[in-house]
């Protein structure tokens, strides 16, 4: 530990990396796009540094990663201070609980890692002079009154209701990024990713998806609420991924917001008539009262990952459901692993 005024800052000291070899910190790096993004890094090459607090991020998301050469986790909340020492090439911001439940547990320090969160990796990325990538949310519109939503819309968000704490969070984490590629010349992208699915998410996010899936796997009745006619656009997993890479590697795309998402545009009874069909074992819906704030329609206006990025998503719902499907059943049958410890640190970069 280093003191820096009244703080004590963890030194995370990865030594130097060779010639030509990219770092990258995957803050967020043990949630499940986190870590889906970590082992496409590493299968291209890179150097991961993995840093999460394990507070929706999972152990098993990146058990396989752990005896990687390339790869170091440290088990870190980026609301306190830390810095790294060595090369920083690429710095992905991931870190966030990113599900209503989840994120509504601890509302204050969901906020805070939004802001203050984004607000270190902003300064790392200052010091390193490496570009970073936030991940913003389609949530950042709110309740929108529009129709596909689009990037210049500025969205219908209520500041003091259930969903605020992430939904005005990420607002100001993009913000933050603006002002700090504007005053300092930090090089950012922002992604503003719409509802993403598929392997390694977790089986109690909250979520749609992984509620009715795990719901059919265990033979009980699907949960909607509300009528179930509010949409939803669904992304698997490795068109996100397709999309994020892009975006941080691209050099025209500039700084400013890109909607990241699919714009297949489903009802939640559709989505349930359809897990339904392919996990038999469902016994049937129930509905409920309707959560405050829940967003009525959710379909992004991807005009500018198309043209910016030459991107759009690949993979059908269903064709999507299937892994994610098998994922489920195995996640299900599986025990949980040994507990990390603060500031523990696993695997090496040589």
């Amino acid at each position: 530990m280093e003191k820096q005024g009244n703080r004590f800052d963890p030194q995370f000291d990865e030594g130097t990396a060779g010639e030509g070899t990219d770092v990258v910190v995957v803050a967020g790096g043990a949630g499940f796009i986190g870590s889906n993004l970590s082992r496409r890094l590493l299968n291209a090459g890179y150097r991961v540094i993995c840093i999460d607090n394990l507070e929706t991020g999972r152990q098993e998301n990146i058990a396989e990663l752990l005896p990687n050469e390339n790869y170091r986790f440290y088990l870190h909340d980026i609301i306190q201070p830390f810095s790294i020492g060595g090369r920083v090439d690429r710095i992905y911001n991931l870190a966030c609980p990113a599900s209503p439940p989840k994120y509504q547990k601890h509302p204050v320090h969901t906020f805070l890692t939004s802001v203050i969160g984004s607000l270190n990796l902003l300064e790392l990325a200052q010091l390193k002079s490496a570009r970073v990538l936030q991940s913003s949310t389609s949530e950042v519109y709110g309740d929108p009154d529009v129709s596909p939503q689009n990037e210049n819309y500025r969205g219908l968000v209520n500041t003091v209701g259930p969903r605020a704490c992430y939904d005005e969070g990420k607002r100001a984490a993009e913000t933050l990024f603006h002002e700090m590629n504007g005053e300092n010349g930090v090089d950012i992208r922002i992604a503003r990713i719409f509802n993403t699915y598929g392997p390694r998410m977790d089986p109690e996010d909250g979520r749609v998806v992984s509620n009715f899936i795990v719901q059919a796997l265990k033979g009980q009745k699907l949960t909607i609420y509300g009528t179930g006619e509010q949409t939803r656009s669904f992304c698997y997993i490795d068109d996100m991924l397709d999309a994020l890479t892009s975006q941080m590697e691209s050099e025209t795309c500039g700084v400013e917001p890109i909607n990241l998402g699919n714009q297949g545009e489903f009802t939640v009874n559709e989505l349930a008539e359809l897990v339904s069909e392919m996990v038999p074992t469902a016994d049937g819906v129930v509905y409920h009262d309707l959560p405050g704030d829940d967003p009525r329609q959710r379909r992004p206006d991807i005009t500018r990952a198309k043209t910016l990025l030459g991107w759009e998503p690949k993979v059908p719902l269903r064709d999507g459901l299937l892994p994610t499907i098998e994922y489920f059943k195995s996640e299900l049958a599986n025990a949980q692993g040994p507990t990390l410890e603060e500031g523990d640190r696993v695997g090496a970069i040589q």
